[in-house]
């Protein structure tokens, strides 16, 4: 690949397909890989100016890292982009057991012989904002500090009970840290700061943002500081919005991006292994508006009778879709309803329940030949894709009013899956109209 501004690596595919809508509002031609593509894979985006590869981190231990990461940041090197980017969830959650960004970030400094990483987390486009090193978010137009959120305080796998982002990154590492604090984002003397940072050892710089002004600025500084044959970045997609706002403003991005909207669907199938109460309202909210609601058991899914549990989904899901309804089949309605303490008792449980979506998605996308489909839940998209047989994916239409959440086209060996469009949905994202909006082809 010639000319790449930017490689990435997401630790789950929400998050994946975050970047790629980022970048594609920007100007910047995206692909997200399921996995490490083949030349002919890969000669067929070489349009492309940034490229992704969608993974499950945020949901694995140290050890799997070990194993997995290396890889594909040794392959991502080899793409010679200017920066490279380990995209984590901008709510930061992660434990030094599962989705530990501590770990992470030391594989990826190996990885690239690097002595310092920048961090950038910040996404005013998102409504998550760092000031002096805490981490805020917002949650139905009221803004909290992460440990105070109402929902990511209380996460089921990993929850945030410290908005300190580096004291919180001193959990999982012993790599030494910095910050570049708002008032010195905002000072003259900016540069120095982060140079001396460097200079003294600080393995870690993480850049406060708060407003697209102090976003714009650390897009400069990450800028200015790359190095020959790539530099490893972690944050946010925070990360590309802040150097989008730099190549704009030295005119490495110049184009325009337009989209067409995609028209409504006669009918489209949602999967959920989400247990946000942001989801359970787009669940309610599509039942009053031509939706059928199927419940799945999640212990059942993820149990030996699973075979019978999709089986059984799937009926039910065909004779919603034969009626020309559209389809919800969820296995939570809201955290009262999270049955996490049973499915925990088996090991590998919660990605088996993702898989076990995915095949449900499967068989009623081929069957019923549909032509749009949504996967909600950060960890649940990222098992349940595998299961369709995506090779890529790349932006059909991103949706302002749900930022991070864009509807995309499925590229596929699999001739039934070729050019089927896929929203994915994190947890926490979109209103409450998602659902509704996604089979209507609006824009919100």
């Amino acid at each position: 690949m010639q000319n790449l501004l930017l490689s990435y690596y997401g630790d789950d595919l929400t998050g994946s397909t975050d970047v790629m809508e980022a970048l594609e509002l920007g100007g910047v031609p995206t692909v997200l890989f399921m996995r490490q593509p083949d030349e002919a894979l890969l000669s067929q985006f070489r349009h492309c100016r940034a490229i992704g590869l969608a993974g499950t981190s945020r949901s694995e231990t140290p050890q799997w890292m070990d194993t997995h990461l290396r890889g594909a940041f040794a392959w991502l090197k080899t793409l010679n982009a200017e920066i490279c980017h380990y995209k984590v969830c901008s709510t930061f959650d992660s434990s030094p057991a599962i989705g530990s960004i501590g770990r992470a970030i030391e594989i990826g400094r190996s990885a690239f012989s690097q002595a310092s990483v920048p961090l950038v987390v910040g996404a005013p486009q998102l409504k998550r904002y760092t000031a002096f090193g805490h981490l805020f978010a917002s949650y139905r137009e009221r803004y909290y500090r992460i440990d105070r959120h109402p929902v990511m305080s209380r996460h089921p796998t990993t929850p945030m009970d410290e908005s300190d982002l580096l004291i919180h990154l001193s959990r999982q590492t012993d790599l030494s840290s910095g910050l570049i604090d708002l008032a010195t984002l905002q000072s003259a003397s900016r540069s120095e700061a982060f140079d001396r940072l460097i200079e003294n050892g600080s393995d870690i710089v993480l850049f406060d943002v708060d407003s697209l002004e102090s976003q714009a600025l650390a897009g400069k500084e990450i800028w200015r500081g790359r190095r020959p044959g790539g530099t490893f970045v972690v944050g946010s997609s925070g990360i590309e919005y802040a150097l989008l706002a730099e190549w704009v403003s030295n005119g490495t991005v110049r184009a325009e991006p337009s989209f067409s909207p995609p028209g409504a669907a006669d009918r489209i199938a949602v999967v959920s292994g989400s247990c946000s109460p942001t989801t359970e309202r787009q669940i309610r909210h599509a039942l009053t508006d031509g939706f059928d609601g199927i419940a799945v058991d999640p212990v059942e899914l993820v149990s030996e009778a699973s075979g019978d549990a999709i089986a059984r989904a799937a009926a039910n899901g065909r004779a919603s879709l034969e009626a020309g309804r559209s389809v919800v089949l969820y296995t939570a309605l809201g955290p009262a309803a999270d049955r996490g303490a049973e499915i925990d008792r088996q090991q590998g449980a919660r990605h088996k329940l993702g898989r076990g979506l995915g095949e449900l998605l499967r068989e009623l996308t081929i069957k019923q030949k549909l032509k749009r489909v949504v996967i909600a839940g950060g960890d649940t998209s990222s098992h349940a894709l595998g299961q369709l047989g995506v090779d890529a994916l790349t932006v059909r239409m991103p949706l302002p009013a749900s930022p991070g959440s864009p509807l995309c086209v499925a590229h596929s060996r699999v001739k039934a899956i070729e050019g089927l469009e896929v929203a994915l949905k994190g947890g926490q994202v979109g209103t409450d109209r998602y659902f509704c909006a996604i089979r209507d082809g609006l824009a919100g």
